[in-house]
């Protein structure tokens, strides 16, 4: 099995942080991370490169944690609420998405990546669930959102 090494430009989620070299199968690395910015070869021009960037690194690391630190305040205590048709037995006829969440965190002025929204699979029952939102490594607030029967008006 063919592998590669490469240096991380970015923290990727279970691989790696920013300025680390990994070793990854080479099909992962020519198809999704280099065609995504996330990584380079790790030459040794590159390396060199990383190495005398390591102050501005931290810095924006240090910049990201920041902000990442503000919008986690923001977000945390947060509840949105959904209104979904339902069937008989409390399933829902759609589904509660990350796209749907991060589209009502928008509306209420939150801007959030849907990929930064930590749902497993859609809600596709009523009730509350918690669910987190990685903003960083070091930060991954909660938030509640509700899932309700849609009111419907019946005319007979």
């Amino acid at each position: 099995m063919a592998t590669m090494e490469l240096l991380l430009k970015e923290n990727v989620e279970n691989l790696g942080t920013r300025g680390q070299i990994v070793r990854v199968k080479a099909g992962y690395g020519r198809n999704y991370l280099l065609p995504q910015n996330l990584a380079v070869a790790a030459t040794t021009a590159n390396i060199k490169m990383i190495e005398r960037e390591q102050k501005r690194l931290l810095k924006i690391a240090a910049e990201e944690l920041h902000k990442a630190k503000s919008s986690g305040d923001q977000l945390t205590g947060t509840t949105l609420h959904f209104g979904r048709k339902v069937g008989q037995h409390g399933i829902l006829y759609g589904s509660v998405t990350a796209l749907d969440i991060a589209e009502a965190l928008k509306e209420k002025g939150m801007e959030v990546e849907r990929r930064r929204i930590a749902l497993k699979d859609p809600i596709k029952s009523v009730g509350e669930f918690d669910v987190v939102i990685k903003l960083h490594n070091d930060v991954k607030p909660v938030i509640k959102v509700v899932v309700e029967p849609e009111e419907t008006s019946t005319t007979a």
